[in-house]
């Protein structure tokens, strides 16, 4: 057991917020960011960051074996990473140096039969296991707050199993371990021209099996939508075994296993390794940036393309405000950022009939600009150029400077849904006007809720709404804490009422917990809590997410507790 030298084999990251410990927002970003802030018209007052010494965290409750030196550290650096996610109430409380429940060990399996090993000790001595991929999660999904009931917490970071192992080139898929970044995974499918292709937004420092276990939502808006679309079989570690699922592109037998894997944020077991579908890496790429006068024109031409079998690998909507929230427009106009991509065949047409249809509802577009994208290969011209650019270079560094506001004591936040299309448009307004009246009442100030398309179905959109409030101009982050914890119970239940899902690629965790109890089947929480019973007879993987544990009282606690 090392306490003084980390055991993490991956560049530093900042255990207080998003991304590299070396990574900087640039002077021009800085002000930027501090000019928006002022339109709260207060005088900044900013948290300064936090060190490592700062934190006196408690003790650990337990150790483990002497055969677990190699493996495990309780270092204050390590401890810290793994002690929460990425939220913004994650970020509050790192600042706030009030860390309450940080795991007592954290664990580099270097195997599988690693794995085994600490899963088997952990049951036996009443630890709680938290199964963590990059530490990305938004929604309390990582954090060792388990309650009373356990010894003590451990977190069991992937990160050596991060190899891709096997690529079947003829069925086009691999065989990849669970650990592996998204960049890695890309590098070493790169040589044999493949690529799984599913870029988050949180790719750099998230896992394939933490895409696997939180159902994450990648880079298409249409037809591969979410990680589950790539999942050919998996091979999970759980306490009473190990649970690997055949390889087939296709099976009516019976309800399958897989299914219960994908989105089980880390209940039922530690997913070790997964064969995925990949692709030959795309050649054709092309894009138009289309403005609509009116949100009601673009949603319409939204359904139409979502409808029209084209499956656009980029379809976001961004209505008024976020585009000018975005800088891709002055808020008097919706747009569309349009995209498609194939390794197979030119595109042209592809995108005339998609500006066909964006055209019978009133869209105007560039008709020169793409014109010059269509003529470029490989993403050479289009995605340095126009909205479409702006709006991705806004989407990648969106997380810095969330960052920033944070410790300039603004509450800036996102939540998503989905819904049917005859039911977005009454979504669409109840969800704008009574969650800017929460916010309002709550923080004192309208919040000018906005909205995105992240993805869409033929059968229904999914809504991605942003929003940023005053949470203190005194420099008391506790403040701002309290003014989230109020405003995330009021949108989850916003959402849930007008008939949305608590969350689109998200994931549950323990942030969007009450409304997915709220959502979903009695009945079916209760067969998930007989299979997580089975697999997990002890009850010691991620308490408190999704359900509790048969027999412990964990209940709703991290952030919202």
């Amino acid at each position: 057991m090392t306490a003084h030298a980390t055991l993490s084999r991956r560049k530093k990251l900042r255990f207080y917020g998003w991304g590299y410990a070396d990574d900087r927002l640039s002077p021009d970003e800085q002000a930027r960011v501090r000019a928006a802030a002022k339109r709260f018209g207060m005088s900044l007052v900013e948290v300064s960051s936090p060190c490592e010494a700062e934190f006196a965290l408690r003790p650990p409750r337990v150790r483990a074996p002497a055969a677990f030196d190699s493996l495990i550290s309780v270092t204050t650096y390590d401890r810290l990473v793994h002690s929460l996610g990425k939220s913004f109430a994650d970020i509050v409380r790192m600042l706030m140096r009030d860390v309450h429940n940080p795991p007592d060990l954290v664990a580099f399996p270097k195997t599988e039969r690693d794995v085994v090993d600490i899963l088997d000790w952990a049951a036996a001595a009443n630890v709680a296991a938290i199964p963590f991929g990059g530490g990305s999660s938004v929604c309390g999904g990582v954090e060792p707050d388990v309650g009373d009931s356990y010894a003590g917490t451990i977190s069991i970071d992937l990160q050596y199993l991060n190899r891709v192992l096997e690529v079947d080139r003829v069925s086009r898929a691999a065989r990849i371990q669970a650990g592996a970044l998204g960049p890695e995974l890309e590098q070493q499918l790169k040589p044999h021209g493949l690529t799984l292709r599913h870029f988050p937004q949180s790719l750099q420092l998230s896992t394939l099996g933490g895409w696997i276990a939180t159902r994450s939502g990648g880079h298409y808006a249409s037809l591969y939508t979410h990680i589950d679309d790539f999942v050919e079989s998996t091979r999970t570690v759980t306490p009473a075994g190990l649970l690997e699922t055949r390889r087939l592109p296709g099976s009516g037998a019976g309800p399958s296993p897989d299914r219960l894997i994908i989105g089980s944020e880390g209940i039922l077991g530690v997913i070790v390794e997964a064969w995925m579908r990949v692709q030959s890496r795309p050649i054709y790429q092309a894009s138009a940036s289309i403005a609509f006068a009116t949100m009601t024109n673009a949603v319409s031409a939204v359904r139409a393309l979502s409808q029209s079998a084209l499956f656009p690998s980029n379809c976001r909507l961004l209505d008024p405000a976020e585009a000018r929230n975005n800088g891709v427009a002055d808020g008097n106009s919706a747009i569309l950022v349009l995209g498609f991509e194939s390794a197979d065949h030119p595109l042209d047409a592809w995108m005339r009939r998609a500006l066909e249809l964006v055209s019978d509802h009133q869209g105007a577009y560039d008709a020169e600009a793409v014109r010059r994208s269509l003529a470029g290969k490989g993403g050479t011209t289009q995605h340095r150029q126009g909205a479409a650019a702006q709006w991705r270079n806004a989407f990648i560094r969106m997380p810095y400077y969330r960052d920033l506001l944070v410790a300039l004591g603004i509450i800036t936040d996102t939540f998503e849904t989905s819904i049917t299309w005859d039911q977005f448009e009454q979504l669409y307004q109840n969800v704008r006007e009574r969650a800017d009246k929460a916010i309002t009442e709550i923080c004192g100030h309208d919040a000018a809720v906005s909205c995105r398309f992240t993805h869409v179905y033929p059968d229904g959109p999914a809504p991605y709404f942003s929003y940023s409030a005053l949470g203190t101009a005194t420099g008391r982050l506790s403040d701002a804490l309290a003014k989230w914890r109020e405003i995330k119970i009021a949108t989850n239940e916003i959402v849930v009422s007008v008939g949305g899902t608590i969350t689109h690629h998200h994931a549950v965790g323990r942030d969007h917990r009450s409304g997915y109890e709220r959502q979903s089947p009695p009945l079916f929480r209760g067969a998930l809590a007989n299979a997580k019973k089975c697999l997990d007879p002890s009850g010691i993987l991620n308490p408190g997410v999704l359900i509790d544990p048969a027999g412990r009282a964990v209940g709703i606690r991290g952030a919202l507790g």
